[in-house]
């Protein structure tokens, strides 16, 4: 797995600016976007290209790429990913088409959400919700099962990703269209190194994490030395006490942001840990 991995990553990256170029895409919002007041545009890229991440913002137009494995490969899953970047911008390559490649090796049909950055936490939050509903809306039509749609988010996106499995029992955004008939919770849910902060002063009512009974089963993964090691233990023990599944990993070493990239001991731990968790979710 370990030399696929690194495989991926290295053919990928020299091609990352080119990225979704030939991806079909899905735009979320084909009328109004809600909790928006920007018209559509199309995303900047930030200059910063450190530890060769491309980052893109200002995105005002969310939208899903879609990557299907080969041919006869799939096996019906649907992961919906949601790349990290502080509410700023995405880590649209590290944690968005790197590990979409690395999900269709193993047959899953994975989605990169392009969710609304700067500063848009409900229309972030708008948008994971309509992209879990539209992929369910549309299963039949990637040859999926629509009770096999799961969110996998880094970082921020692990945030996003909590909330859409914790707060789907209430909209937030009103429905436009038959698409928001579909459930948006989520059937299964991968937080790798997630932002959490406890009672965070910039969540407002509908964007503050809201832990209950029922929520879908739970990946956790993250180290000692991230930055962000006390929302880890938060998010476990909440998780804990509401009964809910859960699988968890921390780590020594590894920081934060790594994504799949070879040379970081944890990007080098998590793959076959969640490629397993994800065969025992399928097997349930």
């Amino acid at each position: 797995m370990t030399t696929t991995r690194a495989a991926i990553v290295f053919f990928l990256f020299p091609m990352a600016f080119g990225y979704a170029q030939s991806q079909d895409t899905l735009h979320l919002w084909p009328n109004k976007v809600p909790n928006e007041v920007h018209p559509k545009s199309t995303p900047v890229q930030t200059p910063d290209t450190s530890r060769a991440v491309i980052r893109i913002t200002e995105i005002t137009n969310p939208k899903l790429t879609i990557f299907k494995p080969k041919k006869g490969k799939g096996n019906h899953g649907a992961i919906i990913i949601a790349p990290g970047g502080g509410y700023q911008y995405l880590a649209i390559n590290i944690e968005g088409s790197e590990i979409a490649e690395w999900l269709n090796m193993l047959g899953y049909t994975a989605f990169v959400l392009e969710y609304r950055t700067p500063n848009n936490r409900l229309g972030a939050l708008n948008d994971i919700q309509r992209a879990i509903r539209m992929v369910r809306n549309k299963a039949k039509d990637f040859d999926l099962h629509a009770n096999k749609i799961g969110v996998m988010g880094f970082s921020a996106g692990g945030n996003l990703s909590l909330l859409a499995s914790t707060n789907y029992l209430q909209d937030s955004y009103k429905k436009q269209d038959d698409i928001d008939l579909e459930s948006c919770r989520p059937d299964f849910t991968i937080l790798m190194y997630p932002y959490y902060v406890k009672n965070d002063p910039q969540a407002s009512v509908l964007t503050e994490v809201q832990f209950h009974k029922g929520m879908p089963p739970m990946f956790l993964f993250g180290t000692f030395d991230d930055f962000l090691v006390e929302g880890f233990f938060d998010i476990a023990k909440s998780i804990k006490e509401m009964g809910t599944p859960l699988q968890m990993h921390l780590y020594e070493r590894g920081g934060h942001g790594y994504g799949l990239r070879v040379g970081n001991p944890a990007a080098e731990q998590w793959p076959p840990l969640v490629e397993n968790w994800l065969q025992q979710v399928f097997q349930e």
